[in-house]
């Protein structure tokens, strides 16, 4: 399984032939190769997470595969055909099987909504929390996909979240609202924080791959 990274929040999985994507959003550049998506995840409702645009654009090339994510999205993208799922519910789309966690957006402020988000669990290999530092509890998790920067993250929750975990393997993603310094200042703190219980964390840049 091959997992590339994008600008923010995105990620393409590859397997045998099939393709996963997630959260392909307002930060995020417009994709090509997309003949192979067989499915959509979009963990929550927010603009960086999903664009009319992005869905247009993949659905002109790969009409009528599925979309799945919670109500909120269902709601906010009303136009759109979405498979409305929530956490603890396990779907299977060509050669992914899927296990949603979670349930709440992280918190950035009293004065703001309350959202709903999903973590997904993909071949119960790679964890991407979406926005939210939810613990798949129970699993061994293999690789995580480790939020690095956002107006509700605080680093030291962030190191926490990864050390909860406890991933053979992390990278760091929803890095855009970083400044250069800022990023690899946060990936050093979730480097170590991976190495406390025997991981390793890889450095990804837009583009970047890394082998499952």
């Amino acid at each position: 399984m091959r997992v590339t990274k994008y600008e923010h929040a995105t990620l393409r999985i590859d397997e045998s032939g099939d393709c996963l994507l997630i959260d392909p959003g307002s930060f995020t550049t417009p994709l090509d190769e997309l003949s192979s998506i067989i499915a959509v995840v979009v963990t929550h409702e927010h603009p960086d997470h999903w664009t009319p645009e992005h869905l247009d654009r993949i659905l002109r090339t790969v009409p009528g595969i599925p979309i799945f994510a919670p109500e909120g999205v269902a709601a906010a993208a009303s136009d759109y055909e979405i498979t409305v799922i929530s956490p603890g519910e396990t779907v299977t789309v060509g050669r992914f099987t899927l296990r949603f966690f979670g349930g709440d957006h992280a918190v950035i402020h009293a004065s703001l909504p309350a959202v709903q988000n999903v973590g997904v669990l993909v071949n119960d290999e790679l964890y991407y929390p979406g926005d939210s530092y939810a613990v798949p509890e129970g699993i061994e998790v293999d690789t995580l996909a480790a939020p690095l920067g956002a107006p509700w993250l605080k680093i030291g929750e962030a190191m926490d979240f990864v050390l909860a975990v406890k991933p053979r393997r992390a990278f760091g993603v929803h890095d855009m609202t970083l400044s250069v310094i800022g990023r690899n200042m946060h990936r050093q703190r979730l480097q170590w924080a991976t190495e406390q219980n025997g991981g390793e964390f890889f450095e990804l840049d837009p583009g970047d791959t890394i082998d499952l």
